[in-house]
Order: structure tokens, then C-alpha cells, then sequence
């Protein structure tokens, strides 16, 4: 196998803010894997809350980039291993190398990731749009811009419930908030029936991730579903969900990958956990992984091309919340930006 990797700093349409902060440009790494002349590709985002950027990404494969090239590969789970345990504390890497591998296999066998898998793509959730904090002004005018059948709302800020209820006068269409851990467990019981009211269709970690405890107060008898993100990143953590979400949102690069999050959504299915597949503002690259596993899920959130301003692939659609698929082999991707100067 050939590497190559690249940076791209892409522009947000508008400033991207949650409760952790605003930014105008998303990181991403992307590498390129080149198997007898078949080249897979793969994407992680940098995300500061998580401490693994670009640069690390770029000097743990340039240090093992010849054991990675040595490798025979034959099949993706095979060498999800071997990279699991090659960079054993950069899951963000492995997602990328993981992602460009099922590309490769893919094409390999001549058919896209969905129809290798035997999916049917005829009855695939909708993905939300993201509605990014800002003035309820401007909150209403990009809604206004971008009409959509399902939103998706960012709280856990001062005001967060005005915003809602303005928002909700200039919408019948569903909207599912995301507190980003903003919220006290106090404050959790009290906005959550009042969001009920408001027609809201679920709460994404509503408190402090990891709090286990503090979820399963919230838990009995919840006005509204809750959803699990930042308390779910690896495989490990499903079974701790139950008993204080209803379903969890899996986010490729932070679970490492297209080879764990398959496994985790067979798991949350033994466990009776609802499965939504979100991003972490990929390219169409990263957001192409999300549609091949679009029949095993109850909600998308993979608006991440809608969101910026530049793309780095072609391959699918989002046209009203319905994602199309290009019919090609792998991940059923282009990637556009072939003149960029690897890395390493």
C-alpha cells in the first residue's frame, strides 16, 4: 500500500457555534490509500474538545507509515485491528485509515458499501439540518434560507429556551436540540417538559458527559427521548447507556471508524437503544461513510456538506433531507482536490 495525507482548513457558511465555543473553519485530515492502484480515502475532523489535531494525526502515521504500508491488506475488519492496536490513542487516525480501507474494498468487490452489506437504501431516515447558535434573528433567517423537514438546534447557552420557543413560531417542521453537556441536571428537569410542550423529538446529552448517575435521574419517566453523544464515544460505552438514554449517536471518528460503529449499532439493537449516526462537520468524504449506514438507523444527522463552504469530494446528494447515492463502487466518492501536497 501507498499513503499520502492532507490538511484542508474549510470554511463554515456561517460561524459554527455550540456551547463549547464558535469557529469559522473546520480542520480535516484526509489520507489517501493507494492498494495496487486502487485508492480508498478516509476523513477525521480535528475537534479541539478531543484533543487530537491535524498535526498529531500527521506525525503518528508518518512515524508507522511503513508498517502501515507493509501490510497485506485482504479485508477491512482485519486491518482495523491492526491499526487499533498500531495507534492505540489516536482513534481519530484509524477512523480516516479504517474509512479509505472500506473505499478500497468496496471497489475491490465492485459493488457500494450499502449493497456489500446487503442493505436497502428504500426506506432511509431523513439527516436534520444544524441551526448553529446565534441571534434568534439570525437563527430564524437561516432557517428561513434553508427549509428543511427536520431541524437540529444547539442550546445549553443563557436564553436557550427563548431562542427555542422563537424558533419554533417560524416552524412546524420537527427539531431535535443538542445541549453539548450545557446543562445542570436542575436545569435538565425543568427545560425538558418545557420542550415537550414545544414539540421538540428528542434531547442530546443534555448534562455533563459521562454522568452516568446524573442520566439516570433524568432518565425515569423523561418528558422527551434522550440521546447519548458525548457519553458514547468507543464501544465500550453502549452498555452504560441503557438505563440512562433511550439511544446514542455514534460519531465515526470519535468510535474510530466505519468497522466499530457496525458493531455498536448491532449492540444498541440487542440493548433496545435507539441509533442515530451523526458528524463532526466531514466532507463529503466522511459524510459518504454516514450514508452507506443510513438503512441501520432511526435518525441521521449528516449535514456536514451543507455546512461548508468548500467540499472536498463529490459522490452524494442531500436534497431536502433525502441523501442520494452516486451508484459507484466504495464509498461512491470522487475526491476533488487530487492536486493537494501530501504531508508526509
Amino acid at each position: 500500500m501507498k499513503i499520502r495525507c492532507f490538511r484542508f482548513d474549510l470554511p463554515f457558511k456561517f460561524p459554527f457555534t455550540t456551547a463549547r465555543g464558535t469557529k469559522t473553519h473546520q480542520p480535516v485530515f484526509v489520507v489517501e490509500l493507494d492498494h495496487y492502484g486502487i485508492k480508498g480515502y478516509g476523513e477525521a475532523p480535528a475537534i479541539a474538545y478531543y484533543n487530537i489535531p491535524v498535526e498529531k494525526m500527521t506525525a503518528d502515521l508518518a512515524a508507522k507509515k511503513r508498517m502501515v504500508e507493509q501490510y497485506a491488506f485482504q479485508e477491512p475488519e482485519r486491518f482495523w485491528h491492526f491499526l487499533h492496536h498500531l495507534f492505540p490513542d489516536n482513534h481519530f487516525l484509524v477512523c480516516a485509515l479504517d474509512m479509505a480501507a472500506w473505499d478500497i474494498f468496496g471497489k475491490m468487490q465492485n459493488k457500494p458499501l450499502h449493497q456489500l452489506w446487503n442493505l436497502n437504501t428504500g426506506e432511509n431516515p431523513v439527516t436534520d439540518y444544524t441551526i448553529g447558535m446565534d441571534t434568534v434573528e439570525k437563527m430564524v433567517e437561516k432557517m428561513a434560507a434553508q427549509p428543511w423537514p427536520v431541524y437540529k438546534v444547539k442550546m445549553g447557552w443563557e436564553n436557550d429556551m427563548d431562542m427555542i420557543r422563537a424558533l419554533r413560531r417560524h416552524t412546524t417542521a420537527p427539531i431535535r436540540v443538542d445541549v453539548n453537556s450545557g446543562w445542570t441536571v436542575a436545569e435538565a428537569q425543568q427545560k425538558i417538559p418545557l420542550l415537550k410542550e414545544l414539540d421538540i423529538e428528542f434531547v442530546e446529552e443534555p448534562i455533563t458527559r459521562f454522568d452516568y448517575e446524573g442520566m439516570k435521574t433524568l432518565y425515569p419517566g423523561s418528558a422527551l427521548p434522550l440521546f447519548a453523544d458525548e457519553s458514547c464515544v468507543r464501544e465500550k460505552d453502549v452498555e452504560q447507556c441503557v438505563g440512562a438514554f433511550h439511544g446514542i449517536n455514534i460519531k465515526l471518528t470519535k468510535c474510530s471508524g466505519i468497522t466499530p460503529a457496525r458493531r455498536m449499532i448491532e449492540q444498541a439493537r440487542l440493548l433496545n437503544l435507539k441509533v442515530m449516526v451523526g458528524c463532526m462537520n466531514e466532507s463529503t468524504i466522511g459524510s459518504a461513510a454516514i450514508a452507506h449506514l443510513l438503512p441501520l438507523l432511526d435518525f441521521a444527522d449528516m449535514d456536514g456538506p451543507l455546512l461548508l463552504a468548500e467540499d472536498l469530494a463529490t459522490g452524494i446528494t442531500i436534497e431536502h433531507g433525502r441523501v442520494g447515492y452516486s451508484g459507484a463502487n466504495g464509498l461512491g466518492i470522487t475526491f476533488t482536490r487530487e492536486d493537494a501536497v501530501s504531508l508526509i
